[in-house]
């Protein structure tokens, strides 16, 4: 197995009973997990970031959270729309978005 370059974590709202509920999950979670997959996939990047849900945070008001490693970046109410933009500046070039951080 390939040791990824970054590993993100975007909370879903995920619960031990398989259930998705929760602020994460009500403000588009999911709709956040799935285009950070959709950008994985189309740049080809699959091998260098590996990409996991999670449950909640614990810090509901500021979700969805997203969590980069190794570089310890939080971010806090992303949106789909906000995914090119991390995968481009903080993956690609090394530079954290900084809107966006906790």
């Amino acid at each position: 197995m390939q040791k990824p370059a970054h590993h993100i974590f975007v909370c879903t709202s995920s619960r031990p009973n398989g259930l998705q509920k929760g602020f994460c999950h009500a403000r588009a979670g999911l709709e956040v997990m799935a285009k950070f997959q959709e950008e994985i996939e189309e740049r080809g990047i699959g091998g260098e970031v590996f990409l996991s849900n999670t449950g909640c945070f614990g810090i509901c008001e500021k979700g969805p959270v997203v969590v980069v490693y190794p570089d310890n970046i939080w971010y806090g109410s992303v949106t789909a729309d906000d995914v090119p933009e991390i995968l481009t500046s903080h993956i690609g070039e090394g530079n954290p978005v900084g809107r966006l951080i906790l």
